[in-house]
């Protein structure tokens, strides 16, 4: 029992809505059957404006089709302000709304952010325990994911 899936891993460390749109094409260019969507983090952490993020993932779901997605929320950091964060979190929001096909977990780092335990030094990045359980947290959605493959 299973699927049989190519992974293909096109992220880049450090990226941002729009570096994930321009490489968006080269990545298709494989001809994946479902896509995790998982960027912002970047833009937050940067303060670039929620308007721009949203536009961009916007761009990259109408670009996918009808390819099935999973899209994974982002929030902004809390020195950037209510507003701030309410906007952003907005933007992530408002594209899961435009897209409805598309599977959407809210919060990408749900339960592993701000816990020094499962983090590395730098409070950013999990470390090797807060990985495996945002892997058990994510499980289902990926499973439901991989459900919709034709």
């Amino acid at each position: 029992m299973g699927t049989r899936a190519k992974v293909l891993d096109a992220g880049v460390s450090g990226d941002t809505t729009a570096g994930g749109l321009a490489r968006l094409d080269w990545a298709l260019g494989e001809r994946p059957h479902a896509t995790i969507v998982e960027l912002g983090a970047n833009d937050g952490l940067r303060g670039l404006a929620p308007a721009q993020t949203e536009a961009n993932l916007n761009a990259i779901l109408r670009k996918l089709g009808a390819m099935p997605v999973l899209l994974s929320g982002m929030l902004a950091p809390p020195n950037l302000g209510a507003e701030y964060g309410r906007d952003f979190a907005g933007a992530f929001q408002r594209v899961a709304a435009a897209h409805p096909a598309a599977i959407f977990d809210p919060f990408f780092l749900e339960g592993v952010a701000g816990n020094p335990a499962l983090n590395q030094a730098d409070g950013i990045h999990p470390n090797a325990e807060g990985v495996r359980l945002l892997v058990r947290r994510l499980l289902p959605l990926v499973e439901t994911l991989l459900s919709r493959l034709t």
